[in-house]
């Protein structure tokens, strides 16, 4: 299975995946983006099984990244991982197709209660 991580922040990709790995999902391939744009261009290039994506980033934002993926046919699974916990930022996302949104700070028990089920059914 093939991750693809979108955040701006080099550090923050890097704690996404020691948390990945902290919650039992050593096993996977992991793909990194700097922001919307570079992500789009790694689902085309790398087709990932998942994406966990930041909201705010320069180039293009994660909603506009997942936008643009549904609006090409792209289903692939999308979730965020984002300081964005708001009800209407949640709300928001799952109405662009989003499967979940892992608030900032996150453990690796959140992790798991929200990947496990996504990545069974992939």
């Amino acid at each position: 299975m093939k991750i693809l991580i979108v955040d701006d922040s080099r550090v923050m990709r890097q704690i996404v995946v020691r948390t990945l790995r902290q919650a039992g999902f050593a096993g996977h391939e992991l793909v990194e983006a700097a922001n919307g744009v570079e992500g789009l261009e790694a689902v085309r290039t790398h087709a990932p099984d998942l994406v966990l994506s930041d909201w705010n980033m320069p180039e293009m934002t994660g909603i506009d990244m997942l936008a643009t993926l549904r609006a090409s046919g792209s289903q692939v699974p999308f979730g965020f991982v984002t300081s964005e916990g708001a009800p209407e930022m949640v709300g928001r996302a799952e109405a662009a197709g989003a499967l979940f949104v892992i608030t900032k700070p996150f453990t690796p028990e959140g992790f798991q209660e929200k990947l496990g089920p996504v990545l069974a059914g992939v």
